[in-house]
């Protein structure tokens, strides 16, 4: 053991990543059902840091690790947060807000009580949340490392304990859920019934039903591209997408009949492809505004998203990683398959150009001064800045010729990494302090981070549902929301199996979070005094 320690002590790099693969092969392990995942990390390298306190992370990797958590988060939830503060998303996010501010007076005042350190408070409150970026902000207030220990001891209960909640919540509740809509229907119209002989293609388009878009015509026993030029006549086809059944059947009932095989069997003169998006120049731009190769006519009919499909509007903006169904003439297909890329290996990579300068005006957003009358000046830090810099950007999506999405696997391995080094870091920096506090405190603490995390848990589900009476699904995101963890999130998507909870989550964690960051700060300044 003296030469693990040893060892370990002289290589804290070696250290670093012993607790990154052992975190990750700890946090798989399933008992009930309930599994750390990627939060095992944190005590992992706990157990390094008590067994070779001078294996002590220096310098400011953790930092690099969080700013690239939360710049992830940012990119990929910027526009659902933003349409979540108005409407309906304006009270999810009130009742989050509520709950979370009941969370943090449960913490101080128990803690008052029984004489608990502020810094084992902070910590509490944020380990509760399961929040990195409020467990740094309490980091850069106390400027010890006594949150990291009531943010270790309050973790696992922050992630079991909104898991139970929902478990429970939902056999008492019992809802029902309709099946989830498919977002991508096609049919073939043969046409009986025109406006007046002569009606134009273009014409007729701007009839149809919301949702509905003409992808391919056939004349003369010959399949066309959709030229609003085009003049129809009776027993003219019509291959139509439509985001829902019902706008598909509207359309066949106004123009004729649903006619199947007779444009899909001919690939004579054109044929469908399906391409990878994989050039950035195409990101962030609306289809009606997307650049096409010169010559070459074609029509998008079909984008899958992940693992959704999509009927293109003229707002839609793709994205890398996008699968689009293209009609093309047969000539042109391998132009067309250039134009758009159609390599898997974009997946992986983003604009590093993009990603510097988000991260340099996030880090330079968190040194500005904000003035509170009455109470001094906080900063957003590390926790507040990149996050809301990243939430703008990922609204924009694009600025000029600087496109600030990115492939969701870049963006997985990026805020997965980022954390990992995280609570990597903080583990290994806190090991020794960690068993000193657990061994004279630690029941007190850990039945007080369980009472901050069952506040807030138990404020969202039983107001938002018996007094606001909100829906089931956006209810559980809510919460997942307020309390933080992915893993909470995934939990409720079994509950609750629709798209609602993914939104609800991505509306509430941005504005929970840089909210829990603040609150830490002026906590600090009222009891420390600056």
């Amino acid at each position: 053991m003296d030469f693990i320690s040893d060892l370990l002590g002289a290589q804290p790099i070696l250290t670093l990543f012993l607790a990154v693969g052992l975190g990750y092969a700890v946090g798989q392990i399933t008992v009930l059902g309930f599994s750390l995942g990627i939060g095992a990390v944190l005590f992992v390298g706990l157990f390094l840091g008590a067994i070779a306190p001078k294996a002590a992370i220096s310098g400011p990797i953790g930092l690099i690790g969080l700013v690239m958590f939360l710049y992830g988060i940012g990119i990929l939830y910027g526009r659902q947060f933003f349409e979540g503060l108005k409407g309906s998303g304006l009270v999810y996010n009130l009742l989050a807000l509520v709950a979370v501010a009941a969370g943090l007076a449960v913490a101080l005042g128990l803690g008052a009580v029984f004489d608990v350190k502020l810094g084992h408070t902070l910590g509490l409150f944020a380990g509760a949340m399961t929040s990195t970026a409020t467990l740094q902000a309490a980091l850069d207030t106390m400027k010890n490392g006594e949150p990291s220990i009531g943010y270790s001891v309050a973790y696992p209960f922050g992630v079991i304990g909104p898991i139970l909640c929902f478990y429970f919540m939902t056999r008492k509740v019992q809802p029902t859920f309709p099946p989830k809509p498919l977002r991508f229907h096609m049919g073939e119209i043969t046409i009986e019934n025109l406006p007046e002989a002569g009606t134009t293609l273009g014409q007729l388009m701007a009839t149809l039903p919301a949702g509905v878009q003409v992808s391919s015509v056939r004349q003369e026993h010959r399949n066309r591209l959709p030229d609003p030029a085009i003049e129809l006549r009776r027993g003219d086809g019509l291959m139509i997408a439509a985001e829902t059944a019902a706008a598909l059947q509207d359309a066949a009932a106004a123009l004729g009949r649903l006619d199947p095989g007779r444009i899909a069997k001919d690939r004579t003169d054109v044929n469908y492809h399906r391409f990878f998006v994989s050039k950035q120049n195409l990101c962030g731009v609306p289809l009606s505004d997307l650049p096409m190769p010169a010559g070459v006519a074609m029509q998008i009919v079909h984008v899958r998203r992940y693992d959704v499909d999509l009927v293109p509007s003229p707002d839609l903006m793709l994205e890398i990683g996008d699968r689009v169904g293209v009609i093309v003439a047969n000539d042109d297909a391998a132009r067309a398959r250039a134009h758009f890329g159609d390599t898997v290996k974009s997946a992986g990579d983003f604009s590093y150009v993009s990603l510097g300068f988000g991260m340099v005006l996030g880090v330079l957003l968190g040194l500005i001064p904000i003035p509170i009358p009455g109470v001094g000046t906080v900063t957003l830090g590390i926790g507040g800045g990149p996050l809301i810099v990243a939430l703008i950007l990922g609204r924009l999506r694009r600025t000029g010729p600087i496109s600030w999405v990115m492939p969701l696997p870049a963006n997985i391995v990026l805020r997965n990494f980022g954390l990992t080094l995280f609570l990597a870091t903080v583990g290994i920096n806190s090991g020794q302090a960690f068993v000193r506090t657990v061994a004279s405190q630690g029941p007190l603490l850990l039945i007080i981070g369980a009472l901050v995390l069952l506040t807030t848990v138990a404020i969202v589900l039983l107001v938002g549902h018996f007094l606001l009476k909100l829906p089931y699904d956006d209810l559980l995101g809510v919460a997942s929301g307020a309390t933080g963890n992915p893993a909470i999130l995934v939990y409720a998507t079994r509950m609750a199996p629709t798209e609602r909870p993914d939104i609800g989550y991505a509306m509430i964690f941005p504005s929970a979070t840089i909210v829990k960051v603040v609150a830490v700060q002026v906590i600090g300044l009222l009891v420390l005094g600056g």
